[in-house]
């Protein structure tokens, strides 16, 4: 084996505003944040570069911190100062890469994820500055009502009331870790954590909770709407604006 072609995998940090793309995953004929990154990475590492996403968002959807691997015969990659400037010069400005760590060669950004958390944001005033970024929605809602029910989340682990219909995607289990509602100023923010998501899960979810939020529907048809696992029983899925991908977890021996 010449070791000089072996590959080393490292992870890459990126942020990136969803709106102009449909998602992260490479698709044909259509702008992707995943396309993007490959083509950068391939013109400065001036050798054919593929990355590997720690999963899909899904069109509209931002991400304020997102990993994903790579591998390349250079070596020490993550020592290179000017790596990052000739990668954010060459990437359209709504992506930006913040770091790219040295990982074991087994790493997979997928895979190896322990858990993955998202925000929501919901604005109850018309802000300019904002609405690029926040779900504008004028009716009042019971905070404490919907903890209630994010509680009642928590003992679930069957969400296919709240995928997308038709997916590829062998079960509908999940481990909600976290959720919660919070109130800031003229902001409602939702934060769930979990150990994966469904397709359409997180704006399912949210969309159901509003009606919870305004007494439309009750706790104990919550709990029913959850158990009948028919994405038609749920609410509508609120819009991809205000949403982000906020954090990934990995092992401490990967990053």
């Amino acid at each position: 084996m010449d070791i000089n072609n072996v590959k080393s995998r490292y992870f890459i940090q990126l942020a990136y505003k969803g709106t102009r793309y449909h998602g992260w995953q490479t698709q044909p004929d259509t702008l992707t944040v995943q396309a993007e990154l490959n083509k950068a990475l391939s013109i400065v590492l001036k050798e054919e570069i593929e990355t590997t996403g720690a999963g899909r968002t899904d069109t509209g959807v931002h991400a304020r911190f997102y990993i994903a691997h790579f591998d390349t015969v250079r070596k020490e990659l993550d020592k290179e100062k000017t790596l990052l400037y000739q990668l954010n010069s060459i990437l359209p400005n709504d992506i930006a890469v913040y770091n790219i760590v040295s990982v074991p060669h087994t790493a997979h950004a997928r895979f190896d994820a322990l858990s993955r958390t998202y925000e929501y944001v919901i604005t109850t005033v018309k802000d300019p500055f904002r609405l690029e970024f926040a779900y504008l929605y004028h009716n009042n809602l019971d905070v404490p009502l919907m903890n209630r029910a994010c509680r009642i989340l928590k003992h679930y682990r069957d969400f296919a009331s709240f995928s997308k219909v038709n997916t590829d995607v062998k079960t509908f289990h999940c481990n909600i870790m976290e959720a919660r509602w919070t109130q800031e100023d003229h902001q409602y923010i939702f934060t769930i954590q979990s150990d994966r998501f469904l397709r359409n899960m997180v704006r399912a979810i949210i969309g159901t909770m509003l009606e919870i939020g305004q007494k439309k529907i009750e706790l104990d048809q919550f709990r029913k709407i959850i158990e009948t696992k028919d994405r038609n029983a749920a609410g509508r899925s609120v819009p991809p604006h205000g949403l982000f991908l906020v954090d990934i977890k990995y092992p401490a021996h990967i990053l």
